[in-house]
């Protein structure tokens, strides 16, 4: 699976802890973003990846199977925290099949975030070169005077409450993620980064990088590396998926079914959610 998919992270230049935890590999390519304006940030960022990562029975996922993952993960946070309070951002990326085609499954719960680089790696010329493009919007509250136009999104960047985000997994609630279905499309790249990465970098910057990068994990290490050289205020994750992991995904798929196209048979169904569950919109301030 060499070159389809890489990742890098930093504690950056003014953190001595590194909240971010990260995971990449089939099916389910994760990061989440602890959030430092809570204790044990690192605690819940790393119980988040840890229940994705038990996901790796599967070739391709859904939506039921990444909100029960949700679920585990929060039960595992108020287990775990009873003596505190702990909280993480979650923004993720796997292949899923819709009549058995294969499509980008997006989902993102905070301000991590989640682009897609078209062009990149390929045939830039086919396409008139790269298109970089912000999939996920951020639970935030710049986001939401955005929306509203109260804020130009130019300015959005300096605004004082850039760091208070409206929706997170932790201990106190569990709202549910947000979800984008894309068909893949040959030369698509996925990048999922924490907000140390987007805090450093504006979108031309990123899009020159990443395209001119060697591969998807060259890609990652100098992203990370220019953030952090730009100032490296905050922990930075990057990770890089392809449209390469859809022949692997359809590779397992076969082995696993003795199909070539359809893989529902091996994934559960939608799974209902605990209506036990408090859902309310809080807000988080970051440090």
């Amino acid at each position: 699976m060499d070159n389809a998919w890489g990742a890098a992270t930093s504690h950056g230049n003014r953190r001595t802890v590194n909240e971010d935890s990260f995971l990449a590999g089939l099916p389910v390519f994760v990061v989440a973003d602890g959030m430092g304006g809570h204790q044990h940030g690192d605690i819940a960022s790393s119980i988040a990846v840890d229940e994705f990562s038990k996901l790796s029975q599967y070739s391709v996922i859904n939506p039921g199977l990444v909100d029960a993952t949700f679920q585990r993960a929060a039960s595992r946070l108020r287990d775990s925290l009873t003596k505190g309070v702990g909280g993480t951002t979650v923004c993720g990326v796997g292949v899923t099949l819709q009549d058995g085609a294969p499509y980008w499954l997006v989902f993102n719960l905070g301000d991590s975030r989640a682009y897609r680089l078209q062009g990149a790696h390929g045939d830039p010329g086919a396409r008139g070169g790269t298109q970089l493009e912000q999939i996920s919007v951020d639970h935030s509250v710049v986001q939401e005077l955005i929306d509203s136009g109260a804020v130009d999104r130019s300015a959005a960047h300096t605004h004082t409450q850039r760091h208070v985000i409206t929706k997170a997994l932790e201990t106190q609630s569990t709202p549910l993620p947000d979800y984008w279905m894309l068909p893949v499309e040959s030369g698509d790249e996925i990048m999922l980064c924490s907000d140390g990465l987007t805090d450093e970098l504006d979108d031309e910057e990123i899009e020159a990088i990443w395209a001119t990068s060697l591969n998807p994990q060259h890609a990652a290490e100098q992203l990370v590396a220019s953030a952090v050289t730009a100032g490296g205020r905050d922990n930075v994750t990057v990770v890089i998926v392809t449209s390469a992991v859809v022949g692997y995904a359809a590779a397992q798929v076969q082995e696993s079914t003795g199909t070539s196209h359809d893989a529902t048979t091996e994934l559960p169904p939608a799974v209902a959610l605990d209506e036990t569950f408090e859902h309310t919109t809080p807000r988080y301030p970051r440090s």
